[in-house]
């Protein structure tokens, strides 16, 4: 099926479903749609901190909540179909985040509240109207990736003074690509610094990146998207052989290898988004929940990468740093 049919099949779902569609209903309970970018394992630290919420808040899957789970693991082009299951469930509510994701949900219903769990530029892709007043059926959390990609450009150049050559890693496929690529290149050219992009959008362009870098940079700048991420220990591992040290926007980088990564801490934030799904389950409408954005950024150093890498990290950085990796 074309897409263009399954956004008509999703509009005609979507048509149909009853106006109360966020609010409990007497007698059922009930369901949330869960779709995640990754694999269950690449970002099983995020779900459980979700689950671990609403149970907090008193919504036990299994007992007073059901959670159907689907897992587009970076193949974005599955996503309409299973928000298309999602309508048919008749789920109260759907759960989501990453670029495409978000978007096959607002594509796929006008109805059913959409919580997005993790966005880097809500308005600036046209998900929401506004910050404040998201208008429509979704709100969420932006994490704030391209606005803080200057700052780790800055993080890195303290580890590696030196450096003139900088390669960004990224997807060109993805909305917020351009805008981050933008952002890394400003801070770049305040420190002297060259910018060379290579595009990645599968898996297999991984190797071949790699090998157009050779001897072309010296340090990775690792621009988040689901692909980086679940390929993140092999990225790691062949900067780390390449002698290239890496910066990126995800906790899990550094924890995988990478030497350094500042960003918004994504468990808080699916954390967050429970608190958002608890509001549209006891009757809060979308468009009166502000989208909220992350008040502490994260910076993970992993002073194994610099030893294998033979840096060494400034103490003045590692004074700064929320958690040290050894």
């Amino acid at each position: 099926m074309r897409r263009r049919e399954v956004i008509t099949l999703l509009g005609g779902a979507a048509a149909v479903w009853p106006l109360s569609a966020g609010a409990q209903q007497p007698g059922r309970r009930p369901i949330i749609g869960f779709l995640g970018a990754n694999s269950p394992s690449v970002q099983g630290q995020w779900t459980t901190a979700f689950v671990q919420r609403l149970g907090e808040l008193g919504w036990m899957e299994g007992r007073n909540v059901a959670i159907e789970y689907r897992w587009a693991e970076t193949r974005f082009d599955r996503s309409p179909g299973f928000i298309a299951e999602f309508v048919r469930l008749k789920v109260n509510v759907i759960v989501t985040h990453s670029t495409a994701n978000v978007a096959a949900a607002k594509h796929g219903t006008s109805i059913i509240p959409i919580v997005f769990a993790a966005l880097a530029d809500p308005v600036g892709t046209g998900v929401v109207e506004s910050l404040a007043h998201p208008g429509g059926n979704l709100t969420g959390l932006s994490n704030l990736f391209i606005d803080v990609a200057g700052k780790r450009v800055e993080l890195l150049h303290e580890i590696v003074p030196s450096m003139r050559q900088l390669a960004i890693l990224a997807n060109g496929s993805i909305a917020n690509t351009a805008p981050e690529i933008d952002e890394v290149r400003s801070a770049a050219r305040k420190l002297g610094m060259q910018v060379k992009i290579v595009d990645v959008r599968r898996a297999e362009d991984i190797a071949p990146a790699f090998d157009a870098l050779n001897g072309r940079t010296e340090a990775l700048y690792v621009l988040g998207d689901p692909i980086t991420n679940t390929n993140r220990a092999r990225i790691s591992a062949l900067a780390l052989g390449a002698r290239l040290p890496t910066v990126a926007g995800f906790r899990e980088f550094a924890a995988a290898g990478g030497l350094i990564s500042y960003g918004a801490n994504l468990a808080s934030q699916f954390r967050r988004a429970a608190d958002l799904v608890d509001k549209i389950l006891r009757g809060a409408k979308p468009a009166d929940i502000p989208v909220e954005q992350p008040t502490k950024f994260d910076m993970v150093v992993n002073l194994s990468t610099a030893k294998a890498l033979d840096l060494t990290v400034p103490d003045t950085l590692l004074a700064r740093a929320d958690e040290v990796i050894e």
